[in-house]
């Protein structure tokens, strides 16, 4: 599965311009199109997110979070990702499970 038989390319692109300069989450999620999917759609975008298959989002793959929707689209600094990670973490286990991003998605 690709994250474009979710999200169309218009969105994504739209939402990866809007991100250039700083990246915050919810708004990447709303341009993106993601907040307004069914938490199925939401659990297979999680999963493609997730690229060790470890059933988590870990702060290597958030780093990346971007490049999922895109190749060439930038890495997310350091200080975004500890906030990007900050703000899923609910249970502060360093890591982002699938229930934590179905929450932060529709934050």
């Amino acid at each position: 599965m690709s994250i474009t038989d979710i999200l169309s390319a218009k969105d994504i692109d739209a939402a990866l311009t809007c991100v250039q300069e700083s990246f915050t989450y919810k708004t990447f999620f709303q341009k993106v199109g993601l907040a307004g999917k069914t938490p199925d759609q939401v659990k297979k975008v999680f999963e493609i997110l997730d690229r060790d298959r470890s059933g988590y989002i870990e702060e290597d793959e958030l780093q990346l979070f971007l490049q999922n929707f895109k190749s060439g689209a930038r890495a997310l600094s350091d200080a975004e990702t500890k906030a990007f990670l900050a703000a899923g973490d609910s249970d502060g286990d360093g890591k982002i499970g699938v229930d934590e991003f179905q929450a932060l998605v529709k934050a």
